[in-house]
């Protein structure tokens, strides 16, 4: 006896049929009906945590409305794919156009120093040691932006080389907003100059796209970068425990940029 699944296959063509319709910049409408494979049946699956709670995804995902410094719209667009193979081409290949400092990113000198620029001192000439190895995540009082009298009361144990600082913008959720949020929790100068004078601290994370308070925003930078110290910015912290781990981040090896989207992982 064969039983009838025609009510099902119908609700599954139907549905097929408007997700095919629907357009965007990246992935163009097909002009036909697709025939139903096995494959239209896949669903892939995103992780933030992997290896059975041992390895923490700590970078954000990029996204049209992910927040982008200096806008109320996101950052809009970025993806196309003028290579599509619903469109007739052999593969499909995307192409990618946003601002360096999106998302979860690193900063190099030359980011706010002009000799430094001219002087080569890009993402690619960062050191993977530095970003790679035991990092310490803590938490910062809520109330206030990293101040010299903040950095003190953290108690950082001498000989810690990597900090990753959960602030308010985790509670407030700011890298899950759209507008920029020029409100955001970040190092004040004397906090920056505390750090670097009373630390062997040589990479600073943090929640939000500047790890620099915006009312001491290039001040607090020049600190920082004037002393090599390497400045991951964006990155996802919500879910994670204050204590050591070891982190990983990778940037991309932009010849001349002076910033570069970077994935960044935890493991415990």
């Amino acid at each position: 006896m064969v039983t009838s699944n025609a009510p099902a296959a119908a609700v599954l063509l139907t549905t097929l049929i408007v997700a095919y319709s629907v357009a965007d910049d990246a992935y163009p409408s097909s002009p036909f009906i697709p025939t139903l494979t096995p494959c239209d049946l896949l669903s892939p699956t995103r992780k933030e945590v992997y290896d059975e709670g041992h390895i923490f995804d700590i970078s954000h995902r990029y996204h049209p409305d992910m927040p982008s410094w200096g806008s109320e719209d996101g950052l809009g667009q970025f993806l196309s794919l003028p290579g599509s193979m619903k469109n007739g081409s052999l593969a499909n290949n995307s192409e990618m156009k946003m601002p360096t400092h999106t998302g979860t990113h690193v900063d190099a000198p030359r980011h706010v120093f002009d000799h430094y620029f001219d002087a080569g001192f890009d993402v690619d000439t960062l050191d993977l040691h530095v970003l790679n190895g035991p990092a310490l995540v803590v938490d910062v009082p809520r109330d206030k932006n990293i101040t010299a009298d903040v950095m003190k009361s953290l108690n950082i144990p001498k000989g810690v080389s990597r900090v990753l600082f959960r602030t308010l913008n985790t509670d407030r959720r700011l890298m899950w907003k759209k507008a920029f949020d020029t409100s955001y929790v970040g190092f004040m100068k004397d906090g920056a100059q505390w750090l670097k004078d009373n630390t062997g601290i040589q990479l600073v994370g943090i929640d939000y796209l500047s790890a620099a308070a915006y009312d001491d925003l290039i001040p607090s930078h020049l600190v920082f970068l004037e002393n090599r110290i390497i400045l991951v910015e964006g990155l996802k912290l919500e879910d994670m425990e204050a204590g050591i781990y070891n982190v990983h981040c990778l940037p991309l090896r932009l010849l001349g940029a002076e910033g570069s989207p970077i994935r960044c992982i935890l493991i415990k």
